[in-house]
């Protein structure tokens, strides 16, 4: 198998399947602590969920336009045919959720250790940005469907 075009394809799906996966397991533990309502596990949770996000979600994040871009290429595809195109569009969209879902997720995380810290309940504030935090996960979760739709089918858009 020393074929580059097998590695980087290789690497595309497996940052593919990292990135969606890292999404939704935080997602999800996210959502279950906070129903949940322990301020020290969501204290805990939202740290953690920040840190996977950097470790995870970003790094792939990287590596999935650019082995995309290198595969364009090696495989002598327009780079802006309608599947594509509507790839990129949707890549836009899931990472500027993304951006700002990150940004919740340090709101949330400083809330609720200052709350554990003082022993109280969550406030408004944390309740807000969490609000905030489901509604843009939607948007970027159903984009990456999308994404993964249009990259095995390849249709012709338009």
């Amino acid at each position: 198998m020393s074929d580059p075009y097998l590695w980087i394809k290789w690497l595309h799906i497996l940052s593919a399947t990292t990135l969606f996966g890292t999404g939704l397991g935080t997602a999800f533990h996210m959502l279950m602590t906070h129903l949940r309502g322990d301020v020290a596990a969501i204290a805990v949770t939202t740290r953690n969920t920040v840190m996977a996000d950097w470790l995870f979600t970003a790094t792939s994040g990287v590596v999935q336009p650019v082995t995309g871009i290198v595969m364009v290429y090696m495989a002598g595809l327009d780079p802006f045919e309608s599947w594509l195109v509507a790839t990129y569009g949707l890549y836009v969209v899931a990472g500027l959720c993304w951006l700002k879902v990150v940004q919740l997720q340090y709101r949330m995380r400083d809330l609720a250790a200052d709350a554990e810290t003082r022993g109280e309940p969550l406030s408004a504030d944390y309740a807000t940005a969490m609000r905030l935090w489901f509604i843009l996960g939607w948007p970027a979760f159903v984009s990456l469907l999308a994404i993964f739709a249009l990259m095995v089918m390849k249709p012709s858009l338009w």
